[in-house]
Order: C-alpha cells, then structure tokens, then sequence
C-alpha cells in the first residue's frame, strides 16, 4: 500500500467517525428540540385555561396563547393551535 492510499484510507476513517458523532450529536438535539415543544404546548395550554379562568382580558405585555402557539413548531407532525386568548 503506497503512503498516499494509506493516508486517504486514514482521513476517510477519521471523516466516517466525525459523521457518527454529527449523527448523534443530531439525534440528541432533535430530541430535545420534540421537548421542549411539548413543554410549550402544555405551558400554552395552561396559560390558556387561566386565561378562560379569569375571563379577562390579557394585560399588555403579558403571553398570549395564541401567540405562543403561533411560534411553536409542529410537535409530531401536528401544528400546535389554540384560539386567541378572550
């Protein structure tokens, strides 16, 4: 085996074995990100029930449901949508 093969054969090892760790790195990240919006789905939809609790209108500058609906992305392939808060 001639010096240069040997030197592409150990890059291509060493570039196989960056991907395996982007691939999981990626794999965790994905997970967290399926997390964290659930956990905004579900402090949505709390927000939401106090919101009908109380009947009133939101004070400025506090969440709205909505809106915090609106920028959440899908969770499982489902768009997370609740009405606007009354």
């Amino acid at each position: 085996m001639s010096d240069i093969e040997s030197k592409l054969r150990q890059r291509l090892s060493e570039l196989r074995a960056e991907y395996d760790k982007g691939q999981e790195a990626l794999q965790g990240l994905e997970s967290q990100a399926a997390n964290l919006r659930a956990t905004l789905l579900r402090i949505s939809g709390a927000v939401q029930v106090l919101q009908e609790t109380l009947g009133d209108e939101v004070e400025a500058g506090e969440v709205v449901a909505g809106e915090i609906a609106a920028s959440t992305p899908p969770v499982n392939g489902h768009a997370a949508a609740l009405p606007p808060a009354h």
